[in-house]
């Protein structure tokens, strides 16, 4: 399995997003696309990529044939489909809640359970937190790889957060929470929960950076 960049699973993430939600409107073109990547609103972390970094994750996704990009007419004028799961160029199958799942990791990060279902409603139904759970589990023990990990519980949260494993081993920033003994120790080690807790602080930063600079150029325009 690839690994992916954060960009890239943004690209996918927008591109599986927006073949469930605007079907009408999908594949998409570069300049949607590239809206899709920079939304204020369900993106974390908020990005700025211009259309032309846009296409060089393209590029590269369709090397990693995980992407078409179809160039009848030019580059600009493309119309842009994933190959990721669920397709006749993919060996691997997600049912619809487990793709649900992915695409707002992609999106979003590292979620809690509760987040999942509420934010999965546009892509699928989830009855109530236990499916979400069911369907993390057979993310975490799927046939091919494991694709999803539980995270350690940060204090303060009521519940665990999952993050996707399709950009390599979640480590220093993340421990996985131990499930299979009564007494795990790397969920109660202190220095991997500071980790945690400074890789979200790092993200939620940079977040504020790009809304800071948003603000910045909407002020120079008025």
């Amino acid at each position: 399995m690839d690994e992916l960049s954060l960009h890239e699973t943004r690209v996918l993430g927008a591109l599986i997003e927006k073949e469930h939600t605007t079907p009408d409107n999908y594949p998409l073109s570069l300049n949607s696309l590239t809206s899709a990547c920079n939304q204020k609103s369900s993106r974390e972390p908020v990005l700025s990529l211009s259309q032309d970094d846009v296409q060089h994750i393209v590029d590269d996704l369709v090397k990693k044939r995980l992407v078409v990009n179809d160039e009848h007419g030019g580059k600009r004028s493309a119309k842009i489909r994933h190959r990721f799961g669920n397709t006749a160029f993919s060996k691997i199958r997600f049912n619809p809640q487990q793709l649900a799942i992915l695409t707002l990791l992609f999106l979003r990060g590292p979620q809690t359970p509760g987040e999942l279902r509420t934010r999965s409603a546009r892509q699928c139904q989830f009855n109530d937190v236990h499916e979400v759970e069911t369907a993390l589990d057979q993310l975490i023990n799927h046939e091919l790889y494991p694709f999803v990990v539980k995270l350690a519980r940060v204090p303060g949260q009521s519940a665990c957060r999952y993050a996707h494993l399709f950009s390599g081993p979640v480590t220093s920033t993340a421990i996985v929470a131990a499930t299979t003994t009564a007494n795990p120790v790397l969920s109660a080690d202190e220095n991997a929960v500071l980790s945690v807790r400074v890789a979200e602080l790092e993200q939620e930063v940079a977040t504020l950076k790009a809304q800071l600079t948003d603000l910045q150029a909407t002020s120079r325009i008025n």
